[in-house]
């Protein structure tokens, strides 16, 4: 037993009166016990129920990703990529309602030039819901069996990467299982949302579902004097995709600088308020197909919401529409799924 993390416990533990937060080193340090399983799993559950309850502070989280930088993987810039790469932090327990569209998304993203690196996991607790990786295994690409080097390779190439995390990632994999045995996620799901796996400047854009989410993701940047751009989105069940059935809501952060806010409507661009319900994997990929051959249908219409918002957002369009009239080029003219086959043959 560690009693140097039994105090970690001891101290987000002890309840509303006496209990406290951790100090960023600390919580670095509590981090990477449980990563290294020099913490027990009595002790590592204890404290991921407890930090549960309290719900972590920004500073905490600052510190948790310093450990998440020091351990984990990371991918390299490449000199031909003349943009730097967007980073999606979309939740690991992946869509239990509605249709993941990231995966299509990035293809017309790197399509278009901006390179792309997606991270994530098995069907993963609490949700079990489709992860993203089991939609690329669809369409015949396994990021799973390949080393980071290959990874790395075919980002260079392609312009896309994803870190999966029991292959790339293994000692944060390893606490998958406490998330189940404890039954609620744990402050480390929300770490997912945040890091980035990339050693160079980057395009952080993370969804989330409650506020205090948005604003303690703020304070872990801050504090950790992130140079990144970020970019929050209240999206469907907690991704980056944004919602038809009500207004978008973007957060626009650049280091040293207020939060700026973008609010989209579905109606000023002539769609409905329909987000594409989840599907059965072989309905799903039939749909994905259609919309690949720039078919007209909802995922469609839903498509080139993501993608004309990403494309201007990210700076391959001047504006909304010009985003969306992009993303219908590179679908119909081929683009997007020649982009694919790129993908499938560079691995």
């Amino acid at each position: 037993m560690s009693d140097r993390f039994r105090k970690f416990v001891q101290i987000i533990g002890s309840g509303p009166h006496t209990g406290k937060n951790l100090t960023r080193e600390e919580a670095a340090t509590a981090m990477e016990m449980m990563l290294m399983q020099t913490a027990t799993p009595a002790q590592i559950g204890a404290f991921l129920i407890a930090h549960r309850i309290k719900r972590p502070t920004g500073a905490e989280l600052a510190g948790m990703l310093d450990t998440y930088a020091k351990i984990g993987p990371q991918l390299q810039p490449v000199a031909s990529h003349a943009r730097s790469p967007v980073i999606f932090g979309i939740p690991y327990d992946g869509r239990s309602r509605t249709m993941p569209l990231a995966p299509l998304v990035s293809l017309i993203m790197t399509a278009a030039g901006i390179p792309v690196i997606l991270h994530g996991g098995d069907w993963m607790p609490t949700k079990y819901g489709t992860p993203l990786i089991e939609i690329w295994q669809e369409w015949g690409i396994d990021w799973t069996q390949l080393s980071l080097d290959r990874i790395q390779q075919t980002f260079a190439t392609t312009g896309l990467g994803f870190i999966y995390a029991p292959t790339h990632f293994p000692t944060a994999a390893g606490l998958t299982p406490y998330r189940d045995q404890i039954g609620k996620r744990p402050p480390i799901a929300t770490l997912e949302l945040l890091w980035c796996p990339y050693a160079g400047d980057a395009h952080l854009i993370f969804g989330y579902v409650h506020p205090p989410t948005e604003q303690m993701a703020l304070i872990a940047a801050q504090l950790r004097e992130t140079p990144h751009k970020i970019t929050t989105v209240k999206g469907l069940e907690g991704s980056t995709d944004l919602p038809r059935d009500r207004a978008v809501i973007v957060g626009v952060h650049q280091q040293g600088q207020e939060l700026a806010r973008i609010f989209l409507h579905h109606y000023d661009h002539g769609l409905s308020n329909i987000n594409p319900t989840l599907l059965a994997n072989p309905e799903m990929m039939a749909e994905f197909a259609l919309v690949l051959a720039g078919k007209p249908s909802e995922v469609l219409n839903s498509v080139l919401w993501n993608a004309g918002f990403y494309l201007w957002h990210c700076g391959a369009a001047h504006d909304m529409a010009a985003g969306m009239k992009l993303a219908q080029e590179l679908l119909t003219s081929g683009a997007a799924i020649a982009q694919l086959e790129r993908i499938r043959q560079s691995l």
